[in-house]
């Protein structure tokens, strides 16, 4: 099988063709600039490949109620020239397959349960902590979405004492994403995070938002393993310090040893690494196809 997969980000948009066992043959990436441009060359790179089916995992806010007139839309996002677009029926117009269509955050964590840290699990939940942050929700074998779809990235945080920084977040300013997402950091500390030593402030403050997140998904969600992705959770010294935050903040509540004995393995990165958007996509191309 030849299943196409596209993992479609805020600054750049990633192509592949893979198999059904998960492997990617070939990928390609360029630039996010305007719908029209990058669609282009999204279209011109698939018109050759022979995809029995496409997973698309994109950023957000999208329209992804099967019953709505705009299902397949980007929605409400600020990503400038994007709101209201209409990616689905854009990729129809060229390529006449099954359409697999979801967040990217929600097709990394179908990624990463398939073929990744969370393969024969029936749940997990992935963040992605970069230039934004989204999560994505897998329960009971199947991706989890709702009124719309999870948001995870802009839940209301408790302040770090020691923080005056006001947030940078358009919608709530000092929502999780406002405080802990990369630009904030580097608004904050007024260099890229990649740039502040291990021993910085600016880590302690970061574990203390991510963990707040993570505390309240495991109370609220309860996931078999939590799975932290994107740019700034490169800085592998934060994955201590979270896990350390999140005890403290479960204060031996959630009695069980993934909590109290095996945090190591319980909040992890991603085993798919920078590859678990694409393979996302491909899971969700393999979904539509199964399903068609």
């Amino acid at each position: 099988m030849r299943i196409g997969a596209i993992e479609a980000g805020g600054t750049k948009f990633v192509c592949g063709i893979g198999n059904e066992e998960g492997i990617i043959e070939d990928r390609v990436q360029f630039p996010t600039e305007q719908p029209e441009r990058t669609m282009a060359h999204v279209i011109d790179y698939f018109k050759d490949k022979g995809a029995l089916s496409i997973g698309i995992g994109t950023f957000g806010p999208i329209d992804i109620d099967r019953t709505s007139p705009t299902y397949g839309y980007v929605t409400t996002t600020p990503k400038q020239g994007w709101a209201e677009f209409n990616f689905i029926g854009t990729l129809r117009d060229s390529f006449d397959v099954p359409f697999g269509w979801d967040t990217d955050v929600n097709a990394a964590a179908l990624g990463e349960a398939t073929w990744g840290a969370a393969k024969g699990l029936d749940s997990c939940v992935y963040y992605t902590i970069g230039t934004g942050i989204g999560v994505g929700i897998y329960a009971d074998g199947k991706l989890v979405h709702g009124l719309v779809h999870p948001e995870g990235g802009h839940i209301l945080t408790r302040r770090h004492p020691d923080d005056g920084f006001e947030g940078l977040c358009p919608y709530h300013g000092d929502c999780l994403e406002g405080m802990a997402a990369g630009p904030a950091l580097e608004a904050r500390w007024k260099v890229k995070g990649s740039e502040l030593p291990e021993n910085h402030l600016a880590w302690t403050m970061e574990a203390f938002y991510i963990a707040q997140a993570v505390t309240n998904i495991i109370l609220t969600v309860s996931p078999k393993k939590v799975i932290l992705g994107g740019g700034v959770m490169k800085q592998m010294h934060l994955f201590p310090m979270i896990r350390e935050e999140v005890r403290r903040n479960l204060n031996g509540y959630v009695n069980n040893g993934a909590i109290l004995s095996r945090m190591d393995s319980y909040i992890v990165p991603p085993a798919l690494g920078d590859h678990a958007g694409l393979s996302g996509g491909l899971a969700l191309g393999l979904e539509a196809l199964r399903r068609s």
